[in-house]
């Protein structure tokens, strides 16, 4: 066990200082991996159950084998590598635009990292994943594309992201989908209908997903929001 608070890295970046640390979560007696941006908090080890289910539910939409997937937002790493736990994948890019954080898988400071990085069908990649959803898609696109890196489709890290949860910016991301292509996306907030609606403008179906987890420094039970469009 980690000693009561330990900060693993510190970097500046164009959003803020990123920090990444590891503390004992004394209601639990385990080591909790942090990451905070600035002055905002945006992952924990202790929650991890709706990151899963972002890769879970967006991949069972999909259709056939050898998937070539997407995950816009490497953070700790738990969504990348719970799509790996699916067979049918047959190739993940993991995009991030800090160079920090798949510098932390890199050298193995996450508890996830081994499994991710040691895995043949993993390409870790430093980008701008909205940039890059703004591009001309390269070569025959994905099967599917599972993004976690704003809070919500309404509260983002950076003004420059707010396009891409328009119908505009949903078509070009649906650009870089081949045919019945999966989008999944995960939020901290409720079901948002104004965005269900956005995601129905681009694509056949679309559904919001509530995750519900046990939350043990509340006691009670924490909810998150997947959306899946196919």
């Amino acid at each position: 066990m980690a000693l009561r608070f330990e900060e693993l890295d510190w970097q500046e970046t164009p959003m803020g200082d990123l920090f990444l640390r590891r503390r004992v979560e004394p209601t639990l007696g385990v080591d909790v991996y942090e990451v905070k941006l600035g002055d905002e908090y945006l992952m924990s080890s202790l929650f991890t159950e709706a990151e899963e289910q972002l890769a879970h539910l967006g991949l069972a939409a999909t259709i056939g084998k050898n998937l070539a997937v997407l995950v816009g937002g490497l953070g700790l790493g738990y969504t990348a590598v719970a799509a790996l736990e699916h067979p049918e994948v047959g190739s993940l890019v993991v995009i991030d635009a800090l160079p920090a954080v798949i510098d932390w898988h890199q050298r193995g400071l996450l508890p996830v990292s081994a499994t991710l990085t040691g895995d043949p069908r993993t390409s870790l990649e430093l980008d701008d994943f909205f940039a890059v959803m703004r591009s001309e898609p390269h070569g025959s696109g994905y099967d599917a594309i599972l993004l976690d890196v704003d809070h919500s489709p309404r509260h983002q890290l950076s003004a420059a992201h707010a396009d891409l949860y328009t119908p505009d910016g949903l078509r070009r991301l649906a650009r870089h989908l081949r045919p019945s292509g999966v989008f999944a996306l995960w939020s901290d907030d409720p079901p948002d209908d104004d965005f269900l609606a956005d995601l129905d403008a681009v694509f056949a179906t679309s559904a919001a997903h509530v995750v519900s987890f046990a939350n043990p420094l509340t006691g009670g039970t924490s909810t998150n929001t997947v959306y899946v469009a196919r």
